[in-house]
């Protein structure tokens, strides 16, 4: 009987028979997995459920591949586990963009114990990294939106609006100090910009049965 999906992992890697077999292998032990090597997957990564990346770091690629992760780092901060070979060892030296490592060709049960050990369960961490507000759970240990359960694919910005505005529930914030709290003084955007986010987070965390963000006439945002 195949065990129920456990999380979400994307890999970054060269779609070869060795990425297929470490993809079906994963798979066996319940984990959801999408292969790519395009840089555009960046923008695919953040805006998806993904739970954590796999990047191999091997060949020409290497380079390249490591500023992906520090793209996708700056975007969102999902764990970053490398699959490298044991020539390219000192590629990691110092890279605070990769979290863990395995060395290819890799073992899958090694590898699913540190998916694991780094996409620890909710209820095994501390009650301070939770923010509850019904069936909305906010993870800022891992920087992760779920409700009922279900990931919420939100982009860097609209995790660090929606972070802020359920840590001061019941507070009406204007555009102009959302725009400072949350995108920072230097920023020369428009308010408009926080009109967008509002939106496409609402669209996202919302529905007929669950209104979280409330719009305060001539004013701002509040989250109820």
């Amino acid at each position: 009987m195949k065990p129920s999906t456990l999380f979400s992992v994307f890999i970054i890697a060269e779609e070869n028979e060795a990425v297929k077999e470490l993809s079906s292998g994963l798979a066996l032990m319940g984990f959801a997995c999408a292969i790519a090597s395009r840089e555009e997957i960046v923008r695919q990564v953040v805006e998806s459920a993904t739970d954590l990346v796999l990047v191999e770091i091997d060949g020409r690629s290497a380079n390249s591949r490591l500023e992906l992760s520090r793209r996708i780092r700056e975007e969102r901060h999902l764990p970053i586990i490398a699959l490298v070979s044991r020539e390219r060892l000192s590629d990691l030296d110092d890279d605070l963009n990769i979290d863990d490592f395995v060395i290819t060709p890799c073992d899958v049960p090694e590898l699913t114990l540190r998916i694991k050990r780094l996409l620890r369960k909710p209820s095994n961490r501390r009650s301070g990294e939770l923010i509850n507000c019904g069936n909305l759970v906010i993870d800022m240990g891992k920087c992760a939106v779920s409700i009922k359960g279900k990931s919420v694919a939100l982009t860097f910005k609209e995790y660090e609006l929606l972070k802020f505005m359920a840590s001061n529930r019941g507070r009406v914030f204007t555009r102009e100090v959302l725009l400072n709290k949350v995108w920072g003084y230097d920023y020369y955007g428009g308010d408009r910009t926080v009109d967008v986010h509002i939106r496409r987070l609402r669209s996202k965390i919302e529905g007929s049965s669950h209104i979280f963000i409330e719009t305060v006439r001539n004013i701002g945002y509040r989250f109820k």
